[in-house]
């Protein structure tokens, strides 16, 4: 049979004993029904993802911004950004994917910078959130959408998530979901010392900033490769680190990358909520 879909990529960790078992399933169901599906480590039409979230968003680091579309197969815990989550239906699906039975949502990513003395020290792109926080004590922090404050924050630190990274650490920091296919940003604050404000939600267009006033330098933090001490950092995507100092400033602003998930079935975001929200 001749698939619409004509090379694929399995990402998966071998230390997950679901995921390899799956893998060596899936390999040999391809050879046996879509010979002519290639496996391509280099530009695959689709990215096989098999996996928790955690797995997808590595994936999407890797591949994302090539063109390759997302699938995830969940084999984590939490499974928001995976496109199945019932393993009786992972092949059935499989399968309608490799045919073109399927519609793709576009997903927008954050492009991230670090201004230190003017100058650029570190970039990055994240598709969940920036954050950046004290972990162990206290840091002063200002929220600017173009020139204008929206934040002041004197606590664990600030948060700007996309809305698909809006039921991740946004939503334990009790900010708002938002479906997934809007193009927004949303900050929201961690943990602030005075009155707590609430999140604001800013149109994709605009640009964030995030100037960091003050902290007591302790060192209580270190690079495990450097074993540089910090106190303040900024993370993306739970991944990428990098230590701040005073008076830098965080430019945030969305990517021009928009990541291509496939999608099975209308309205999957809300039967999503239902499922782990226990929404009636």
């Amino acid at each position: 049979m001749n698939s619409q879909i004509k090379s694929i990529h399995i990402f998966y960790h071998s230390a997950n004993k679901q995921a390899s078992l799956w893998a060596k399933k899936i390999k040999t169901w391809l050879r046996k029904e879509y010979p002519h599906v290639k496996l391509a480590d280099k530009d695959p039409a689709v990215v096989l993802i098999l996996g928790g979230d955690g797995s997808i968003l590595e994936a999407v680091a890797k591949y994302g911004g090539k063109g390759s579309m997302i699938f995830g197969l969940n084999m984590g815990k939490i499974g928001f950004l995976a496109s199945v989550r019932e393993e009786e239906r992972f092949i059935d699906s499989l399968r309608a994917v490799l045919e073109g039975k399927f519609n793709t949502i576009e997903r927008m990513m954050l492009r991230t910078a670090v201004k230190r003395s003017g100058k650029t020290v570190f970039h990055s792109e994240a598709l969940n959130e920036v954050v950046v926080k004290n972990p162990l004590g206290m840091v002063e922090l200002r929220a600017d959408v173009g020139d204008h404050p929206v934040q002041h924050v004197r606590g664990t630190g600030i948060m700007i998530s996309t809305a698909t990274g809006s039921t991740a650490y946004n939503l334990s920091a009790h900010g708002p979901i938002v479906m997934p296919d809007i193009k927004c940003m949303i900050i929201t604050e961690l943990l602030d010392h005075d009155i707590p404000t609430p999140s604001v939600v800013v149109k994709y267009t605009n640009e964030l900033s995030i100037n960091v006033i003050n902290f007591k330098n302790r060192g209580l933090l270190s690079i495990s490769k450097t074993k540089k001490a910090f106190d303040v950092l900024l993370v993306t995507d739970g991944e990428t680190i990098f230590p701040l100092k005073k008076n830098d400033i965080i430019i945030v602003k969305s990517s021009p990358k928009l990541i291509k998930f496939v999608q099975l079935e209308d309205n999957y975001f809300f039967r999503s909520l239902k499922e782990k929200f226990r929404f009636n």
